[in-house]
């Protein structure tokens, strides 16, 4: 390991903020790779989420929570988590503490694509995450490989956004990645959705496709939106300076967003 990297290392280390006796909040994450940490609801009491929040909150810090339980987003709307502030984005997919969430961004444009109108609620949870990081999302719903038609329309206008990703959300048969990949200069993050029939649905074929794509692309895990959203944001971090740029009330950027 390089000096520079043990520095790194330390650096994260110390700015490490422990909640009670069962979080760890990584707050050098943003400085380390370029991307915030996301608060996992899944499988947290709403004691926990809610003391991981104050914590944040208490120190000027936002926070984004994905797969919030239906009890955490119940308790997000009454007086046990007043004072938070806390916003729904993507349906309830996601949650948002209003505050910096550590990292910056230059301008650039994602596209986000989905073969079916099933897959819109799990590419909505992606494009969510991508705007509260301040970044450009132009979008094309169901557009798959049963009317390519639809789809040659689609990129055609895409293109023009000249988009420096695409995340594509599939599920079915999963082949809609391969083809864009086939059609468009930026490279192509195919994301498997659990929409599908049977044998192999659920994005289990989906996934399997994606991975024997002959186009290049990256595959993420089944309804890994987070995960293809971070990877993506990563292609824009900028280094942070000293001071944070300018901020919306709600904790967003104002002058990037799309």
């Amino acid at each position: 390991m390089s000096r520079s990297s043990r520095r790194s290392v330390r650096g994260a280390a110390a700015r490490e903020l422990r909640v009670g006796s069962y979080a760890r909040l990584d707050r050098g994450r943003p400085l380390r790779v370029g991307v915030p940490e996301i608060v996992l609801g899944e499988g947290k009491s709403a004691e926990h989420l809610g003391g991981i929040l104050r914590a944040l909150q208490a120190r000027g810090l936002g926070a984004v929570v994905s797969r919030p339980t239906p009890a955490q987003r119940a308790l997000a709307r009454s007086k046990d988590f007043r004072g938070l502030r806390l916003r729904e984005l993507a349906g309830g997919r996601l949650l948002r503490l209003p505050g910096d969430l550590g990292a910056d961004y230059r301008r650039g444009v994602v596209a986000v694509v989905t073969a079916g109108t099933s897959d819109v609620g799990t590419a909505e949870e992606a494009r969510a995450l991508l705007a509260e990081l301040g970044l450009r999302v132009v979008r094309a719903y169901d557009v798959g490989v049963a009317g390519l038609h639809r789809l040659l329309r689609a990129v055609e206008t895409l293109e023009r956004r000249r988009p420096e990703l695409y995340l594509v959300f599939a599920g079915r048969e999963g082949a809609l990645p391969t083809v864009v990949a086939g059609l468009v200069r930026a490279p192509v993050i195919g994301v498997p959705t659990s929409v599908g029939y049977g044998r192999g649905g659920r994005g289990e074929a989906a996934l399997a496709a994606m991975l024997q794509s002959c186009a290049p692309i990256a595959v993420v895990n089944i309804d890994a939106a987070v995960p293809a959203a971070l990877f993506a944001a990563q292609h824009f971090a900028e280094r942070r300076t000293s001071r944070p740029r300018r901020r919306s009330p709600s904790g967003t950027r104002d002058s990037r967003r799309g």
